[in-house]
């Protein structure tokens, strides 16, 4: 029984069924036992063999996911009119990885390195030192911060890969013909998924939930909503643009997406906490309602394999392989379907992007034709 494990079932006993959310938000952000706050948990790009951490995310793959996002940044910001100084900040950074390769790209476009104010918004000290030994070269020209307040007011472009999914979200139980709270508690002296009296409007609940049958499961996330919502209003106000890449769906549906990270592996959530990954599957309809309410224009939401294939990531494995061993050229084959193939990253990761006041109209590098 870790520590947190101890703490929690403390709390139970004495208030009573612990939210998924707030079990979560312990798990993953509790100061001293928290899994981001303590731990170090994604693996690197030299973890091929699974090395190091407990997952894998895109960057960490191939340079080629980080620049195309570089690619994307870049022609952003010249649809915005090149403002000088623009923040450039990415929120939930990892190892730093994404940042580095999209600092690399940019060196093609001096005129965007020049204008970036970098800010890296990290509530990880662990990988916050990370970050900065990753980004060793631009260290001295980037500013750490705990919290998009912090970012200061002027034309803003925000990336975020595998943020979503870790944020606090709710799970609601269909009984009797009422969405009833899931929630975590004590049984037989085990942590156990339990009810309790809290209920969800139908208002809320997507169409066709009458149908449903008892048992099933519907999924909410206020802080992720409340996220978008607070960059678009601060889009609005400073005009930019923000892309989330993460796994999910991108119309609302039902279901249990509960799920825990260990050594690369699935485990229970209700197990090793604080010692694993806790995240759940992105619903991207909600995110787009909020961020169109507060006055940001936004494509298509579209899948990862589509946006990095329109942004030219064929095209830069090419290049990347041109005159190289038959070994490196199979790396790069082996990156990019992992990257992009449906069966791979390609279907179940979404990318969505929104931004105010500018309009880009009908052309969102990346959402071409989708």
């Amino acid at each position: 029984m870790t520590p947190l494990e101890v703490e929690i079932r403390q709390r139970i006993e004495s208030e009573g069924p612990l939210s998924i959310a707030d079990f979560m938000a312990l798990c993953l952000t509790h100061p001293t036992h928290g899994y981001y706050t303590t731990g170090h948990p994604v693996g690197g790009r030299a973890s091929a063999n699974r090395e190091g951490g407990d997952f894998i995310t895109a960057p960490e793959i191939s340079q080629m996911f980080g620049e195309m996002i570089g690619v994307w940044c870049m022609e952003v910001w010249q649809a915005l009119g090149c403002p000088k100084p623009f923040t450039l900040a990415e929120i939930g950074p990892g190892r730093g990885t994404l940042m580095a390769d999209i600092l690399r790209v940019a060196g093609a476009l001096p005129e965007f390195t020049a204008a970036a104010d970098i800010h890296l918004v990290e509530i990880s000290p662990t990988l916050a030192e990370q970050q900065s030994l990753t980004l060793s070269k631009d260290a001295a020209r980037i500013k750490w911060v705990r919290d998009i307040s912090a970012l200061p007011d002027q034309p803003t472009i925000i990336v975020a890969n595998e943020l979503l999914d870790a944020l606090p979200f709710r799970q609601w139980m269909k009984i009797e013909g009422r969405w009833i709270e899931r929630a975590v508690g004590l049984k037989d002296d085990q942590l156990h998924f339990v009810t309790r009296p809290s209920s969800l409007d139908e208002a809320e609940l997507p169409t066709g939930h009458a149908a449903c049958a008892d048992g099933t499961i519907f999924e909410t996330s206020a802080p992720r909503e409340s996220l978008v919502a607070t960059i678009a209003n601060h889009l609005n106000t400073q005009n930019g643009a923000a892309l989330f890449i993460d796994y999910g769906h991108l119309k609302s549906g039902f279901g249990d997406t509960f799920q825990a990270m260990k050594d690369h592996g699935f485990v229970s959530p209700l197990e090793q906490l604080g010692d694993a990954d806790l995240t759940s599957h992105v619903d991207f309809e909600p995110l787009l309602a909020a961020a169109k309410e507060n006055n940001c224009t936004a494509p298509t939401p579209t899948t990862q394999g589509n946006f990095l294939l329109s942004l030219g990531l064929l095209e830069r494995a090419g290049n990347l392989g041109h005159g190289r061993d038959k070994q490196v050229q199979e790396n790069l084959q082996i990156a990019v379907n992992r990257l992009v193939a449906p069966e791979q990253m390609g279907d179940l990761f979404k990318v969505m992007a929104f931004g105010a006041p500018l309009s880009l109209g009908e052309r969102w590098p990346g959402f071409e034709g989708d």
